[in-house]
C-alpha cells in the first residue's frame, strides 16, 4: 500500500468572489480534485479506471464551511474513504488551511461505479483488481 500524500495547492484569482474569499461552489471542483489526486496516489488514475470501462457518476455531495480561504492562501485537502461496497464509494473531505492550520471546509461526496453504459457495477466481481486496490486504503488515516 503506498503512502498517500494530501491534496496541496494555493487558492486561485478566479476562485474568489466580490468579499475576496472562495465562493462555495469552487469547494465542489477542489473536492474533484482531490478525489482524482487521491485516486492516482492509490495507483489508480482516473484514466485507468476509464480504460477498464468504468464511470464513477457521483450521486450525493454534501458541504460546510468553517472559515473562508483567501486568494493565494495554501490549503490541502485530506481525503478519507469511509465505506466502499464495490457498487458504491463513500469519501468525506477535510479542507485545511496550511497557514492557519484550521479547517476551511469539511464535505462528503457518494459515487457509484458503471459501465459506460451507466449500467451498474459490482466490482468485487466484475473488476477484483479494483476492488481489491480501493478496499486497501478504506479508513487510511493521514499522518499530520
Amino acid at each position: 500500500m503506498n503512502k498517500l500524500r494530501p491534496y496541496e495547492r494555493k487558492v486561485f484569482y478566479y476562485e474568489t468572489d466580490k468579499m475576496a474569499v472562495v465562493h462555495h461552489s469552487n469547494y465542489i471542483r477542489i473536492f474533484e480534485e482531490a478525489r482524482m489526486h487521491y485516486l492516482t496516489e492509490a495507483g489508480l488514475p482516473f484514466e485507468k479506471i476509464e480504460e477498464m470501462g468504468i464511470l464513477m457518476p457521483c450521486l450525493a455531495l454534501d458541504s460546510s464551511f468553517k472559515r473562508p480561504l483567501v486568494f493565494d492562501e495554501p490549503f490541502a485537502v485530506y481525503m478519507k474513504m469511509d465505506k466502499f461496497n464495490g457498487a458504491t464509494i463513500h469519501l468525506v473531505y477535510k479542507v485545511v488551511s496550511r497557514r492557519s492550520g484550521e479547517i476551511c471546509a469539511e464535505g462528503s461526496s457518494t459515487h457509484c461505479f458503471t459501465d459506460m453504459n451507466m449500467k451498474p457495477l459490482r466490482t468485487k466481481h466484475s473488476h477484483p483488481e479494483l476492488y481489491a486496490t480501493i478496499a486497501q486504503y478504506l479508513n487510511y488515516e493521514y499522518d499530520f
